[in-house]
């Protein structure tokens, strides 16, 4: 048998008290799709950074080609052949698209001058093969789904020998998703290793050689993918069945009459015209659609992230003056945004700083101070709640894995006591147990008399937790379904086009 084109054995990686690795040992076959899996939290995203040279280990051992090697730092991995997209996207948006993908390269030249003409050329062609982007566009104005693409481009540039993929499909339309696996087989073909981070179980065991599992930073096992199934990977990351992913949703006859959010007519003039909905009591109204459909814009809409041209939103019968989002959260109306990096959390603040900046007021006493004692109480509590993995509240938000920022994200929402939740994308990049804890909470919310309304592109999630569904096509609502209405394949004839169904009635 050949070597193994990555060896890492006996790594143990500290932050301060905390160990996020301990004792793992993990193997990298040359042309092979290797699955790393786990809960947030469990490890693998600290390992992919110690392999990408971002971190360094406290101890063990990394061979590379069969050879001990020390990868001090990301110009160090890339040397070596190693590409890393991270979960977190982390471009310059001010930079264009081309500029982006050929960092690297740019930063190891000598020619004075830059020829952007051949940059622009070189670029196009790799991105061609994901998707049709301008390289010339900056970044700062491409949707989060391009942007996603652009991190995967840029790793097609440097060569790669071995390919890190962290959550690669998370911000991707099904179209996009396919257009990767198409890709990573081709790479798998050439001879290149990839190691394929994903909750998706149905990538994982369509695209992936072997599984190896991780939980609470140690490593479990090591199978091939003919030889388990996705129950067995769930049970040995979590260490517990996961009995029930979706809470029981509303039975006949549980529908309330009263109405808590009414939509009524609303427009930007661009993005989404005449949107009408209500959301009523006790129920948790989904919305869907393609990426681009104007899903997030008709939510930034409601909540005065985005100016409207026409519309009334009444909260409890009474309309609001939502002009920003400050009008909105003094209503009672929250936002949890889909780009969790750049606006759902303040990666350098503390937890407690993070869960209770929407209300400061709250935690203020009378000459203006802020009353330290009762933000740790409300951190605590809802760190807690949302069972954060963390050393403490006052540690930054930037120290937790992606999963585990997504649940400080949704602390911040809940600590205002909002009437209406709008929730976009609210478990992208979560582990399967995670989701089910989330899921519950949003269902305990709802039955609690708060407004829940999701935006999801999984479509698991979409059916499985929604009591009545919007679909969204071009910036309207295309049609309204029912829970004994609801399909996979109803959601994407309405939300292509091909499809009717009954619309959607403003006062529900």
């Amino acid at each position: 048998m050949t070597e193994p084109v990555l060896t890492i054995h006996g790594v143990t990686k500290h932050f301060g008290a905390v160990k996020a690795l301990t004792d793992v040992d993990f193997t990298l076959e040359r042309g092979e799709v290797h699955a790393l899996c786990g809960e947030n939290g469990a490890g693998k995203s600290t390992l992919m950074n110690i392999i990408a040279g971002v971190l360094q280990p406290t101890e063990g051992e990394i061979r590379f080609d069969g050879k001990a090697v020390r990868i001090s730092s990301p110009a160090a991995a890339q040397s070596l052949g190693i590409g890393l997209v991270h979960q977190e996207i982390a471009l310059c948006p001010d930079a264009t698209v081309a500029e982006n993908m050929f960092m690297a390269a740019t930063n190891r030249r000598r020619a004075p001058l830059m020829n952007y003409r051949g940059l622009e050329r070189d670029a196009q062609a790799v991105m061609n093969r994901l998707a049709a982007i301008d390289v010339r566009r900056k970044v700062a104005d491409l949707p989060i789904s391009s942007q996603q693409l652009v991190e995967i481009a840029k790793a097609l540039t440097l060569d790669c020998r071995v390919l890190i993929l962290d959550e690669p499909t998370a911000a991707l339309t099904e179209t996009e998703a396919q257009q990767l696996f198409s890709i990573i087989r081709d790479l798998k073909a050439n001879g290149i290793s990839i190691i394929y981070i994903s909750h998706r179980m149905a990538e994982i065991f369509s695209l992936c050689d072997r599984v190896t599992v991780f939980r609470d930073g140690r490593y479990v096992c090591t199978d091939r993918i003919a030889d388990v199934t996705p129950d067995d990977v769930v049970r040995r990351m979590v260490g517990r069945e996961i009995t029930q992913l979706y809470p029981d949703k509303l039975g006949a006859g549980e529908t309330s009459d009263e109405t808590i959010l009414e939509v009524d007519g609303i427009s930007d003039g661009v993005r989404f015209h005449g949107v009408s909905f209500g959301l009523r009591k006790g129920e948790i109204l989904g919305i869907g659609g393609l990426i681009g459909s104007g899903r997030t814009e008709i939510a930034e809409g409601i909540c005065g992230l985005r100016s409207r041209t026409a519309g009334t939103v009444r909260l409890h019968g009474t309309a609001q003056p939502i002009r920003a989002y400050s009008d909105a959260v003094k209503a009672g109306i929250v936002y949890l945004s889909e780009d969790r990096k750049g606006s759902g959390i303040f990666l350098e603040m503390s937890i407690a700083q993070n869960i209770s900046v929407l209300d400061l007021k709250a935690l203020t006493n009378s000459v203006g101070l802020l009353n330290g004692r009762a933000e740790a109480a409300l951190a605590d509590d809802f760190a807690r709640r949302l069972a954060v993995r963390m050393s403490g509240i006052e540690a930054p938000v930037k120290s937790l894995s992606g999963g585990n920022q997504q649940k400080v994200a949704i602390a911040k929402q809940l600590a205002v006591k909002p009437k209406v939740i709008l929730m976009d994308e609210p478990t992208r990049g979560i582990d399967v147990g995670a989701k089910a804890e989330i899921h519950r909470l949003l269902r305990e919310l709802a039955s609690s008399g708060i407004g829940i309304i999701v935006i999801s592109s999984e479509m698991p999630e979409l059916l499985g937790l929604s009591d009545r569904l919007l679909v969204v096509r071009e910036g309207r609502i295309a049609g309204e379904l029912g829970a004994d209405e609801m399909s996979e394949e109803t959601v994407i004839r309405l939300a292509s086009g091909m499809g009717s169904a009954r619309a959607a009635d403003h006062a529900a």
